[in-house]
């Protein structure tokens, strides 16, 4: 404004206000804080640079434990080649987890690599060093016997070139303050087997980093295929070329909660890994048919591989919790008759972050002791799963199921 203008203005003002009482006067404004300057003592160039995909979130697990499950990308910031020799999760500055050895190797990667699971990988591995101006990624489940604390950290220690050890500290992390969200049921009884679960095994929902739009993401992170077994622990019987033998085709799914259909999808064709695996579709075609449902502002349920024909919904209905939505089946990116069940933070699959969640009831059957993965679950030797029948008895309240867990939904 120019001072001639600011003269008129405080002309007129002056005018209007003659012959008026006078106004209070207002006490004068206190000067900004000013931030102490210059460089902390404790400032260093570090060989490593420290981040997180996404705002962790808690979320109570069947084991009873709080798990607090994200990844940490460690990006190499120096021209010879970076070893991780160690990496501590702190809270409040005590360290809560510590990946050395042969746990940290098989929960590291490089950032497009696979690595052994924790349950059967070689225990001697070594950890990959990060190349130069690699990234490399820790897949992180840290656990808590209560509630989780509200930021956490990391010091990662790694040599550089085969030189000594440094350690670094990556920042602090804040963790989401938000309850996992209580749902009801996705199917109805069981007994229904919770493939490619959360949240440490080297799983392709877990482990299923993606460059989508410019942004990497997880976008299965959270994500559960669900399988029905019979009481011999089968998931099909006769012959598992035929999907209508698998013991989950054709099930009814069903809303977890109160919601609105965003979108509904149908047409796609059936698919099976037999006598050998399908093309991987088209990005637009990774869930075949599917019904997303928001459940709340933010909070998007994915229903995925419905049965062709068996969307019971359409895109802006109003559903309630238990409503059908669709039948299982084996369209989009599917080898064997499946539900995969996920929430979304967009109603979307790609792009999302994936959310924890919890079921209000279940009973926690066994478990499948052996890393079968979906691919190749139809050609197994045998359809009966190696399974370890759980002395569980409670109902299991407001917790979600872990990798691999046999549930009944109550």
């Amino acid at each position: 404004m120019s001072v001639r203008r600011f003269g008129l203005i405080a002309a007129l003002v002056l005018t209007a206000t003659a012959g008026c009482a006078a106004a209070p006067v207002e006490p004068a404004l206190r000067p900004p804080q000013v931030p102490k300057g210059g460089i902390a003592p404790t400032t260093r160039f570090t060989p490593l640079a420290g981040g997180t995909v996404t705002t962790p979130a808690p979320v109570v697990g069947t084991d009873g434990k709080t798990h607090v499950t994200y990844e940490l990308l460690l990006t190499n910031a120096t021209p010879a080649p970076v070893t991780v020799e160690k990496v501590d999760v702190l809270a409040g500055g005590r360290v809560v987890d510590s990946l050395t050895g042969p746990r940290l190797a098989a929960q590291s990667t490089l950032l497009a690599e696979q690595s052994a699971d924790p349950a059967n990988g070689d225990p001697a591995a070594p950890v990959t060093p990060i190349p130069a101006s690699g990234v490399g990624v820790v897949w992180l489940d840290v656990l808590f016997d209560g509630a989780a604390p509200d930021s956490l950290a990391h010091r990662v220690t790694a040599s550089i070139g085969g030189g000594p050890a440094v350690e670094v500290d990556t920042g602090t992390v804040p963790v989401s303050t938000a309850p996992a969200p209580v749902l009801g049921p996705p199917l109805r009884g069981g007994p229904w087997y919770a493939s490619d679960g959360c949240c440490v095994d080297n799983t392709h929902h877990r482990r299923g980093l993606a460059p989508i739009d410019g942004r990497i993401l997880v976008p299965q992170r959270y994500a559960i295929d669900w399988y029905l077994l019979d009481d011999q622990h089968r998931a099909w019987v006769d012959d598992p070329s035929q999907i209508t033998n698998f013991l989950a085709y054709d099930q009814p799914a069903i809303a977890v909660a109160d919601g609105v259909v965003v979108d509904a999808t149908d047409g796609f064709a059936d698919t099976t890994s037999l006598p050998a695996p399908p093309p991987v579709p088209p990005i637009v075609e990774t869930v075949g048919n599917h019904v997303t449902l928001m459940i709340a502002p933010g909070r998007y349920a994915l229903y995925a591989h419905f049965k062709q024909g068996s969307v019971a919904v359409q895109t802006g209905q109003q559903v309630k919790q238990g409503d059908v939505l669709g039948h299982i089946g084996s369209s989009g990116n599917s080898t064997a008759p499946h539900l995969h069940f996920q929430l979304n933070t967009e109603p979307t699959f790609f792009p999302t972050d994936s959310t924890p969640f919890a079921f209000d009831c279940l009973r926690l059957d066994g478990q499948v002791t052996e890393r079968i993965w979906d691919d190749v679950l139809a050609e197994q030797p045998t359809p009966v799963l190696p399974y370890q029948a759980s002395n569980d008895t409670t109902e299991h309240r407001d917790q979600m199921p872990l990798d691999r867990n046999v549930v009944t939904f109550c």
